[in-house]
């Protein structure tokens, strides 16, 4: 059989199982795998890797496990039910490169609901799309990859190295699901994730950081607000400066070897904010946690001082010098680009 003919028998197999990979699709979209509610998609995964055969191993990770691993980004959650599912091919004799196909089922919260034209979690198909909360990031890629698989097998094929299949958690958050696999031992000569990037190879791409400002104020009755220090008024000029260093490092990104060509990189969300107490007294707290962009260079420890030479400063035009404080309250990790 030539390659031409292989190619052909592939996609063949990939059009007669296409209705089934849509039905499954659906079944795992419609599953609200919000943080902390993996659980039924792990469930939902692990039964479709047996279906198939695979060795199926389904454990819960313990983050005492991996904190003092590198890429480990500690956040603010109970992990007491997060669980790591992977499923492992392995032929009879081993030759050729072995790879891992990867994909997070952790989807990000729904959002009001009344913006949604359909439920976020009762999935349509509508003009050739897929629509509801995890469609697109990532749950048809994960499933698209496991129907490969099973398009090779129907094309009557048996790859010739080992292939772990891995379904993880908490993509959007800390990575600890992905860091658990390599934790627990899993390692291939290659990896593939098939999440949305157009079809398109990425060779550099931006790391991210998670950080919380506190800020206080000094609290009065409304009727002496002058007299006082708001600290939602505080955080809103943190936040102002914070586009400001945003506006800076997508300037700097415009001599980057992978980025000059990338209109604004770097992106800066404030994406909750919390304070005061009564909608008569001047607040005394805020907290807002955000999240930033870094372009590809270096370690991510060298930023982090960038963060408070911001705050400083600020200090000084905020009545009462109210208190800012900056915690790291979440992911943190520094990509590199690929030569």
């Amino acid at each position: 059989m030539n390659a031409i003919d292989t190619r052909q028998r592939i996609l063949d197999a990939v059009d007669a199982g296409f209705d089934a990979q849509l039905a499954t699709t659906r079944d795992f979209v419609a599953i609200p795998s919000t943080r902390g509610a993996e659980g039924p998609c792990q469930d939902m995964m692990g039964d479709l890797l047996r279906q198939r055969g695979y060795e199926v191993d389904d454990w819960h990770i313990d983050v005492d496990d991996l904190k003092d691993l590198r890429g480990f980004g500690p956040i603010e959650h109970d992990f007491s039910r997060a669980r790591t599912v992977v499923g492992t091919y392995r032929p009879s004799s081993n030759a050729g490169k072995s790879l891992i196909l990867q994909g997070h089922c952790d989807v990000v919260p729904a959002g009001p609901l009344e913006m949604w034209q359909t439920p976020p979690f009762s999935p349509v198909v509508k003009d050739g799309r897929m629509y509801g909360r995890g469609a697109c990031d990532m749950k048809s890629g994960t499933i698209g990859a496991l129907y490969a698989l099973d398009a090779i097998r129907a094309a009557g094929l048996k790859p010739t190295a080992r292939i772990h299949f891995q379904s993880v958690i908490e993509e959007e958050s800390t990575g600890v699901g992905a860091l658990s696999t390599l934790q627990r031992g899993y390692r291939a000569d290659a990896c593939f994730i098939p999440e949305p990037t157009s079809g398109k190879m990425v060779r550099s791409q931006v790391g991210v950081i998670w950080f919380r400002l506190k800020v206080r104020g000094f609290p009065v009755h409304v009727f002496e607000a002058g007299s006082g220090s708001n600290a939602i008024t505080a955080a809103y000029h943190l936040i102002q400066s914070l586009e400001k260093l945003e506006a800076e490092w997508n300037e700097r990104a415009r001599s980057d070897l992978h980025f000059k060509a990338v209109t604004h990189p770097i992106n800066f969300n404030p994406g909750i904010i919390k304070g005061g107490d009564w909608a008569s007294s001047v607040p005394a707290w805020c907290d807002v946690d955000c999240r930033i962009a870094i372009l590809p260079a270096g370690r991510s420890p060298t930023a982090r001082p960038r963060f408070s030479a911001v705050c400083r400063p600020l200090r000084a035009i905020i009545a009462f010098s109210p208190t800012i404080r900056l915690t790291w309250n979440g992911l943190v990790f520094y990509r590199k680009a690929m030569n």
